[in-house]
């Protein structure tokens, strides 16, 4: 298992399609670069997670999302409400751009991003220049991991492990649909 803060090393990796696990607003997540395919599938192996479920991309800004958002269809009365909630830890089920791989929406037409205020993740996405992919860092069903120990235990020497402290919440993201405003998690 590799633990490392240094830029280079860890822009190398995510080139070279490298999963990392990385403290969040509640617990740690596991990431990759959305666009390389071969990454997210070893992702979703990992977690024992099926492809249909799609993932949360996370980012530091909006910018970073727009290439996988089709920004046109969200409506106009509910971009204030969307935009004003970030960053934080609201993750929205966005209008997905015909380039937006299926690998990350699951088949769906639609696509989850969240802007995070953490600072690690901020971090991150500054330096790949790009959003991560997010999911929680456990093998589907299991607790999430909240600390680097419970992330050795769960995934050996499979992760790059970026150290950092968790947020303040108790509890994921909240995640909701752009268009209707319907809760799909509330955890």
């Amino acid at each position: 298992m590799e633990i490392t803060q240094d830029s280079e090393s860890l822009l190398a990796s995510f080139e070279a399609g490298e999963i990392f696990a990385y403290p969040t607003e509640a617990v740690f997540g596991l990431g990759c670069d959305p666009d390389q395919k071969q990454a997210v599938l070893s992702l979703l192996a990992l977690k024992k997670r099926p492809i249909e479920k799609g993932l949360i991309l996370v980012a530091k800004t909006y910018s970073q999302v727009l290439p996988y958002v089709n920004d046109a269809a969200i409506p106009m009365h509910k971009r204030t409400e969307i935009f004003s909630s970030w960053p934080g830890p609201n993750t929205w089920l966005l209008p997905a751009s015909k380039n937006a791989p299926k690998w990350i929406t699951g088949g769906s037409d639609l696509i989850a991003i969240r802007i995070s205020a953490h600072p690690t993740v901020q971090g991150l996405c500054t330096l790949f220049n790009k959003p991560l992919v997010s999911t929680s860092a456990n093998v589907t069903g299991n607790p999430a991991a909240k600390s680097a120990l419970e992330i050795e235990q769960e995934f050996a020497q499979q992760v790059i492990i970026i150290a950092g402290e968790l947020g303040k919440r108790t509890k994921p993201s909240t995640i909701r649909h752009s268009l209707t405003g319907q809760i799909i998690r509330d955890n």
